[in-house]
């Protein structure tokens, strides 16, 4: 690990500004993906901002009915909230699906959104990857893809981003709240705050220079099914080959969105009108364009089975 400053900042709005004055800089909070990264030397901050003091860490309801979840609420925190398992199903289950215990006790809301890919070959200082290193070239193409991205790719990049929070709260239509460095404020929706790698997969969100997510907000509840199903090689501490969040209504109608088989979480809504139709119309819709590998063609047809399952399940839920 490489020698590097640290500050705690005092407000939101300081934390950014401070982020601003050392484009080298870098915001911890629980850290469970940037040290990481830093003792592999893929991450190199010369400067650490700490945002744990901000008071960023309640879950409150909105007065639109929905709920205003604080950027460091940690995952532990946030499944077990009583509003979210009644109200956003889908997120508790997802959240619970991720990591292990220990890592959801510190892992944060913000951080749970902006980690980075598990792409092996980002991972691998000794391969080429435009993620890691601008213009070098992507390893992956060519090599072993068989967790790697069927949709959305380019020919920079075929790395899929690793969360599950992130695929629920883009089911949800969530809205993700920043701070810049002028102490100005904004809000995105979820389904613009990541990007697909075009040609700078290093460029991951539309975030500016500086800006630091200080909350999520969730709309009001949305009834139906909630359903997060996860298909990985193990049953825990792995990440998605492909997971699927849903919201399905009592006449078949719902929501989907998909993880483990873009650069972002992939959700088409114009496919969803197919849903009622079943799990092989839906898919094909939202895969529409694939470009998959020989290694990882079977995921399109694991999307279908697993699509198929949530809408078994929902079929046989309370709703």
């Amino acid at each position: 690990m490489k020698p590097f400053t640290y500050e705690r900042a005092k407000s939101p709005a300081e934390a950014a500004a401070a982020a601003l004055r050392n484009p080298q800089a870098k915001f911890i909070a629980g850290g469970t993906n940037l040290l990481d990264l830093m003792k592999l030397e893929i991450e190199t901050p010369t400067h650490l901002i700490d945002v744990n003091d901000l008071g960023l860490d309640k879950i409150e309801k909105t007065p639109e009915g929905g709920l205003r979840i604080g950027a460091l609420v940690r995952n532990t925190d946030l499944a077990a909230d009583e509003r979210v398992r009644k109200d956003y199903g889908v997120l508790s289950r997802a959240l619970v699906a991720g990591a292990s215990g220990q890592l959801r006790n510190m892992a944060t809301t913000a951080g749970n959104l902006l980690q980075r890919t598990r792409c092996p070959y980002f991972y691998d200082t000794n391969q080429k990857c435009n993620k890691r290193q601008p213009g070098s070239g992507c390893s992956a193409i060519g090599g072993v893809t068989r967790q790697h991205a069927v949709v959305g790719v380019s020919e920079a990049c075929i790395a899929t981003h690793p969360s599950d929070m992130a695929v629920a709260l883009r089911v949800l239509d969530a809205t993700v709240e920043t701070v810049r460095p002028d102490g100005t404020t904004r809000k995105i929706s979820i389904a613009d705050l990541h990007r697909l790698p075009g040609n700078t997969p290093h460029i991951e969100t539309t975030l500016a220079p500086g800006e630091l997510i200080t909350a999520v907000t969730l709309p009001k509840p949305v009834g139906g099914a909630h359903i997060y199903r996860k298909v990985r090689d193990r049953a825990s501490y792995a990440f998605a080959i492909v997971s699927v969040a849903a919201i399905v209504q009592r006449d078949g109608t719902g929501r989907v969105a998909l993880g483990g088989v873009a650069h972002k979480p992939w959700r088409v809504e114009a496919a969803e009108a197919e849903l009622p139709r079943g799990a092989k119309a839906i898919t094909a819709r939202l895969l529409e364009g694939a470009k998959p590998t020989p290694e990882n063609a079977f995921k399109i047809k694991l999307v279908e089975r697993a699509i198929g399952a949530v809408l078994a399940e929902a079929k046989g839920a309370k709703v």
